[in-house]
């Protein structure tokens, strides 16, 4: 069978573009004929990385850098880690740019302690790394490498803070702080009152712990008549206590029934003094003879002729009795009756 010249260029046309892509793909690190996984990592700064660069992983290279994208504002820079041993990373895992002056850039994985791991097309932790001078700082100084790195933390963390509060809270944190700063002066205007309230020598306090002072004094000082008058109390109580409080109240109320009697035969008709008060016959009777007496009184006053002659030659007075008695007092008015004339 002859074989054209056709057929024998075409054959090795096929041949060296097979070679080409297997010897380019070879020099950028992936391995065609062998299984590898496929990682992605996103930085902001790669700091020089190119295609190719190793993927280090406790000092042991273990694939390459396949391809390194972007988009058009270059905040974030995509990385495509080719990995072509057979090797279990941790989910938790942190892929960072190891920068080399000297030598080439190199991505490195800190394996963390997760017990899934990462598959292909699957994103690693990635953590921006300061490059050489921050090695060199560690191992100068450890103090100012962790203060700087304390600073940049606390940096971050302010421009955190400032993206996510809005105007609408830094207005409230304002009227907060506005408010604080007024809650702070009225305390030190009440430590100034309270300082004044407190004053040794015109604060009211010391007014009054000296007035309490003079109190406890005067107290001190009668104390003798307090216990005197205490004594007296003690006396006055077993006194008291010594008399017979029982027989007394019996007495008195044995007296009170006797009183309560008495007031009831003053209010009853049946005895005579009960008659005498309650009875409105005998003070008119009463009334009347008294009527009488100073009927009688008034004429012998007008009239003593005819009661009493001394005349030895006098005659009888005739005139006529009294038939009311005289109005002389105003104070004391008779008591008037209707008597017939005959």
């Amino acid at each position: 069978m002859k074989i054209s010249n056709e057929t024998k260029v075409g054959a090795i046309a096929v041949v060296a573009v097979t070679l080409l892509i297997l010897g380019f793909n070879f020099l950028k690190g992936k391995k065609v004929f062998s299984k590898s996984t496929t990682l992605y990592g996103m930085y902001g700064n790669v700091q020089g990385l190119q295609n190719s660069n190793p993927i280090i992983i406790n000092g042991l290279q273990v694939g390459t850098v396949y391809k390194i994208s972007t988009d058009k504002d270059m905040r974030r820079i995509m990385v495509e880690l080719n990995i072509t041993k057979d090797i279990n990373i941790p989910q938790n895992s942190i892929a960072l740019i190891k920068p080399n002056p000297i030598g080439t850039t190199s991505i490195e994985i800190k394996l963390g302690d997760a017990v899934a791991n990462l598959k292909s097309k699957d994103t690693i932790y990635t953590e921006a790394n300061a490059g050489v001078f921050n090695d060199i700082l560690k191992k100068v100084d450890p103090v100012l490498y962790e203060v700087r790195k304390a600073v940049s933390s606390l940096d971050t963390l302010m421009v955190n803070i400032n993206s996510v509060i809005d105007p609408r809270a830094k207005n409230n944190i304002s009227g907060t702080l506005e408010n604080l700063n007024r809650v702070t002066y009225g305390m030190i205007a009440s430590t100034a009152s309270l300082q004044a309230l407190l004053n040794q020598q015109t604060g009211s306090l010391a007014k009054t712990l000296n007035n309490m002072n003079s109190i406890t004094a005067n107290l001190a000082n009668q104390n003798s008549k307090i216990d005197n008058v205490v004594s007296n109390m003690d006396k006055a109580t077993s006194k008291l206590a010594a008399l017979d409080i029982q027989k007394t109240l019996n007495t008195l109320d044995a007296t009170v029934n006797d009183l309560k009697s008495m007031v009831g035969k003053f209010n009853s008709n049946s005895g005579s003094l009960g008659l005498l008060l309650n009875d409105t016959k005998l003070y008119n009777n009463l009334a009347s003879t008294g009527n009488k007496l100073n009927l009688l009184l008034d004429d012998i006053r007008v009239n003593p002729k005819r009661y009493v002659n001394i005349s030895v030659f006098g005659k009888k007075q005739n005139n006529s009795p009294l038939l009311i008695p005289l109005p002389d007092t105003l104070n004391a008015p008779y008591y008037i009756e209707k008597v017939k004339t005959n």
